[in-house]
């Protein structure tokens, strides 16, 4: 039961981490380059397809597992938490302004209270 619960976590990391990417590749690439949209939208749609169907097979695989939906929320939030700005900043290069900074301090103060309150 054990390696369910874990193989639901890196599940649900992976589907995030390439939705994630397929989004800010996309919107970088989009935004800075000369790309036409539908050139950059479908060499993102694969991998954010892929993403996709690992989140779908987290959810139903941690809902079976954990018998609670927001342990498995709590988790899809909490990679979206680490992996985004690991992400942007991989793909961007750019470190977050005051208010980016403060609105993920209080996500990460809202994903604490949501687990120990």
């Amino acid at each position: 039961m054990a390696m369910n619960k874990f193989f639901t976590i890196l599940i649900i990391f992976f589907g995030e981490a390439l939705a994630i990417l397929a989004e800010i590749i996309a919107a970088k690439y989009f935004a800075l380059h000369d790309a036409k949209f539908a050139n950059v939208f479908f060499k993102a749609l694969p991998i954010i397809i892929i993403g996709s169907v690992l989140l779908l097979c987290g959810y139903m695989l941690g809902f079976r597992s954990f018998k609670n939906i927001w342990i498995v929320s709590a988790i899809s939030i909490t990679s979206i938490l680490i992996l985004e700005p690991i992400i942007n900043y991989t793909i961007t290069h750019q470190l977050p302004n005051r208010g980016a900074v403060i609105g993920l301090i209080f996500g990460v103060m809202g994903f604490i209270a949501a687990l120990f309150l």
